[in-house]
């Protein structure tokens, strides 16, 4: 299941759930005042290379480590997988 995160908009703390996205909106309540009044936050991924080396440093360098151009692309390695 993915992690999403939210701001809760009576206390302004930051928070993450686990749940499947549409489905279960019912247990978002942050977690400091209870409130259920939230902004879903734009989250990112993040990747952690075994090695000295990773197939995104290539890909960022080329300016095609695949994030989608309707993000706003790699723009040539300023993507910041790289």
């Amino acid at each position: 299941m993915p992690i999403f995160e939210y701001r809760c908009n009576d206390c302004q703390s930051s928070y993450d759930i686990l749940h499947k996205g549409a489905e279960n909106v019912d247990i978002i309540e942050c977690p400091a005042c209870h409130s259920r009044s939230y902004v879903k936050k734009f989250s990112t991924f993040s990747a952690a290379p075994n090695g000295t080396s990773s197939s995104f440093d290539a890909g960022c360098a080329s300016g095609s480590c695949g994030v989608p151009s309707y993000s706003g692309g790699c723009a040539s390695g300023m993507c910041g997988l790289g």
